[in-house]
């Protein structure tokens, strides 16, 4: 209570103090409800070649690593074995092997290929990853980043055998355009721009039982927006629903246009808006950083309040 209070009353300080805070700090102060098991590795100094200047070629300079991995707890007893939890020398193995794999110019792209490589790993669920300069200034030069596993995107492999990104379309379709009779033009036209297609859906028209208890309101509003996602599949014959991670990916990987129902991913899901169970855009735009979508698509006049990396577009009339 008293990091809430303290980010709750603190104004822009608490906001500068975050900012600059161990990744340990910040994973803490952005926990879910369920707090995860965290592992981190404190000021891990390696010297390497990298940077943009002309200056900095041909020279070693010193980088220090700051990582926090958070992770889902192990479903059986560890019994002392430590090839049932994360080790901590995967973290100095993803920092070794993305040094040894080629030069770089920036610490975002090292960061970046870090953190991925962390979120390999079965248990990491999110990874906070600091890298500074040492020898750049008076100060230490850095980038910070967050990365979840559930963001990275789905890999499907092509005739040849070789792995591709898949980036779905996920499109918030609301109620009177499941009712509406050019549905299928528009499904038509999403499929024809060659990816898979996510479509998800609101609470129905009808009135939802209200109960003012929050965790049971949550699901009543989840299940709701069920029905109306069967509602949607039964419009057309092409549109299959899925409710698992599972599902989905496999779907993707096969290109097939689906239809979400949300209630097991976000009950699941640490990183979910609980909060905003009943919003059908907000799950919409969740949903669409999560799978790393090319583009979430929008009904004219919907308006979401959080940002996110996912481009937003709105459906053509």
């Amino acid at each position: 209570m008293l990091r809430q209070d303290r980010r709750h009353q603190g104004g822009p300080m608490s906001d500068i103090h975050l900012a600059f805070a161990h990744p340990i700090e910040r994973s803490e102060a952005t926990a879910p409800a369920d707090p995860r098991d965290r592992i981190s590795l404190r000021d891990h100094v390696v010297s390497a070649e990298i940077g943009a200047f002309q200056a900095e070629r041909g020279m070693q300079q010193r980088l220090c690593f700051n990582v926090v991995v958070e992770i889902r707890p192990h479903p059986a007893p560890l019994e002392d074995d430590v090839d049932r939890i994360l080790s901590y020398d995967r973290i100095t193995e993803a920092i070794a092997h993305e040094l040894a794999a080629e030069r770089l110019n920036l610490l975002e792209t090292l960061a970046e290929r870090v953190a991925e490589r962390i979120l390999t790993e079965p248990q990491s669920m999110r990874a906070f990853v600091r890298i500074e300069k040492l020898d750049r200034g008076p100060g230490a030069l850095g980038v910070e980043i967050v990365r979840n596993r559930a963001a990275l995107p789905v890999q499907s492999v092509n005739a040849l055998g070789q792995e591709r990104a898949v980036h779905p379309l996920v499109a918030y379709v609301d109620n009177a355009m499941i009712e509406a009779a050019d549905l299928g033009a528009r499904l038509d036209a999403l499929q024809g721009r060659g990816r898979p297609v996510v479509l998800c859906v609101g609470l129905p028209r009808e009135a939802v039982p209200q109960t003012g208890v929050r965790a049971v309101q949550r699901r009543i509003d989840l299940l709701a927006m069920e029905q109306n996602a069967w509602r949607l599949a039964s419009r057309d014959r092409r549109l299959m629903v899925t409710d698992s991670r599972t599902e989905i990916d496999w779907a993707l990987r096969q290109g097939h246009s689906l239809i979400w129902a949300p209630t097991k991913l976000v009950l699941d899901s640490p990183d979910s808006p609980l909060d905003r169970a009943g919003d059908g855009p907000a799950l919409a735009g969740w949903l669409a950083e999560q799978l790393a979508a090319a583009a979430l698509i929008l009904p004219a006049g919907t308006s979401l309040t959080d940002g996110g990396q996912v481009p937003r577009e709105t459906w053509s009339e």
